[in-house]
């Protein structure tokens, strides 16, 4: 795999949020997102094989844990990661039960998931119209969904909530066990300050949104950009 970094940090997302977590990030991405904060993993990288991975998965989380798997769009090179993502779960299943690998991928949502094992979370984004990518989601994803995978928005305006507020009912998502999320997203290149004054969506409004429209979702912030300076990558 090609890999651009891996690192041990706080979960800043998802319902996940505020665990330690093993994060194993994957070069590559063939969406280009208006507010996207990774450009860096775009290209390079390097290769590292899966047993290299996996003994630093081991180095810096013996004991168990969350590992998320991210990106860029860690599916594009799924031919090597379905693999990968089977060998981590047979290892969680050699140590002690409380010991554990919990396994985490994050991805676009854009290319079929499937084939995922049933056992990884799924964290899904549904790109906006914000993010010049709201056209992308496959929506044969949503039958693969089980209740521990979990759908998320990222907004930059309340054009964006509507979106997102209309795709959830349109399909009867609050009905389902899977998890939403919408999540204002950050301002792009942000430096400096860590304050909700680098939303691109002020938090305030969008929960006072979801509130008039009884959403029944759950409203995320990116909470490693309010513990660290948000320009910080490895965190």
């Amino acid at each position: 795999m090609h890999i651009v970094e891996i690192y041990k940090s706080l979960q800043g997302e998802s319902s996940f949020a505020g665990l330690p977590c093993v994060f194993v990030r994957l070069a590559g991405c063939n969406l280009r997102c208006a507010w996207c904060d990774s450009e860096y993993t775009f290209s390079g990288g390097h290769k590292m094989s899966e047993e290299e991975v996996l003994a630093e998965v081991q180095r810096l989380s013996p004991n168990g844990g969350l590992v998320e798997i991210t990106g860029g769009e860690p599916m594009l090179q799924e031919r090597e990661l379905l693999p990968f993502m089977r060998q981590l779960l047979a290892l969680g299943c050699e140590l002690r039960s409380e010991s554990r690998y919990q396994l985490l991928l994050e991805t676009s949502g854009e290319r079929p998931l499937e084939l995922v094992p049933r056992e990884v979370h799924k964290i899904v984004d549904v790109k906006c119209p914000g993010s010049g990518e709201h056209l992308r989601f496959c929506l044969d994803n949503l039958a693969a969904f089980t209740d521990r995978d979990e759908l998320k928005f990222v907004l930059a305006s309340r054009e964006d909530y509507e979106y997102a507020r209309d795709f959830i009912r349109r399909h009867d998502l609050e009905s389902k066990p899977t998890a939403l999320i919408l999540s204002p997203a950050f301002r792009k290149g942000a430096i400096g300050s860590r304050s909700a004054e680098n939303c691109l969506l002020d938090p305030r409004s969008l929960a006072e949104w979801m509130l008039a429209d009884n959403l029944n979702a759950r409203l995320g912030l990116q909470i490693h950009k309010f513990i660290w300076e948000p320009q910080l990558k490895g965190v």
